[in-house]
């Protein structure tokens, strides 16, 4: 289960992740973290940078070591990672590998109130996502093919996770589509009906009324 963390703002993470291969100010630590693409891995609100940075500061996972000035450019604090920053640093990342959690996702949020929808127009919107999934999915595979030999695979890890979630995805909401197409989908023809005279058949609104089941979550 995780745990309530003194930053818990995950560009802490990707901030201590930076700063444990050097020392830097927080210009570098951008410029670093857009370079490695952490904004594609985790939400990272960019305006955020400074007060995050401060907090690590605050909390003991970083300290500032010095200072530099560039041309007539501003003073720029050097931050280092302390021994409780790496603790930290190591600690969060054993527990985002190997402690599920559900996480909320849009696709999941229109999954839930699908029934709004007629079913010939959801095999159409699945049609539409599928082609886009698959195409991500080729671009991912083309960009993992360019690098491979010239990036070790332990920093594209997280590149073919995506790719094997995208191309799943496709293939869950392929087998959705058809079975919607080709009517072997559970009492479609029922909520095909409803949409078509406007009445719901009373199983479904006997299930409306009883509310959804529960349902096993990921931590589980």
């Amino acid at each position: 289960m995780a745990r309530k963390r003194k930053v818990a703002n995950l560009m802490g993470l990707a901030v201590l992740s930076a700063v444990v291969v050097q020392p830097m100010h927080r210009y570098e630590i951008a410029a670093r973290l857009r370079t490695w693409g952490k904004d594609a891995d985790m939400s990272i609100k960019w305006g955020s940078l400074y007060t995050v940075v401060d907090n690590l500061t605050k909390h003991g996972f970083l300290e500032i070591t010095g200072s530099e000035r560039d041309g007539a450019r501003p003073e720029r604090t050097i931050y280092t990672i302390t021994e409780a920053g790496r603790a930290e640093l190591t600690d969060w990342t054993r527990e985002l590998i190997a402690e599920p959690e559900p996480e909320q996702r849009r696709f999941v949020a229109g999954l839930s109130v699908l029934a709004v929808l007629p079913p010939d127009e959801v095999v159409e919107l699945l049609t539409s996502r599928i082609a886009k999934l698959d195409k991500n999915v080729a671009e991912i595979r083309a960009q993992l093919a360019a690098l491979e030999g010239t990036v070790p695979w332990l920093f594209l890890v997280e590149e073919d996770y995506a790719l094997n979630m995208l191309a799943a995805e496709s293939t869950w909401a392929r087998g959705l589509r058809d079975s919607l197409a080709d009517g072997s989908f559970p009492d479609v023809e029922g909520w095909r009906s409803w949409h078509r005279d406007g009445a719901m058949p009373p199983e479904l609104v006997e299930l409306a009324e009883r509310g959804a089941p529960e349902t096993p979550t990921a931590t589980d």
